[in-house]
């Protein structure tokens, strides 16, 4: 039981330190900087308020995570 749980610690903190850099190099790639604004992403400017619903980048991260997970489901 504790060498599982071991495990499981151990493969969650790699998991988190990989989300770490990804975030860290992730801006200097030039598609992630255009990620989040991309021409099917929505964005209102008045005066005092500013809404911004990012449609076509949530369509295309879907997407990508749907493959993603596909490949992995089919191994």
């Amino acid at each position: 039981m504790s060498s599982f749980l071991g495990r499981l610690l151990v493969a969650i903190g790699l998991l988190i330190a990989a989300a770490g850099l990804f975030f860290i190099f992730a801006g200097k790639l030039p598609f992630f900087r255009q990620l989040g604004r991309l021409p099917g992403d929505i964005l209102i400017k008045k005066k005092n308020f500013t809404f911004y619903f990012p449609l076509a980048t949530s369509l295309i991260m879907s997407i990508i995570l749907t493959l993603i997970m596909l490949f992995f489901r089919r191994r």
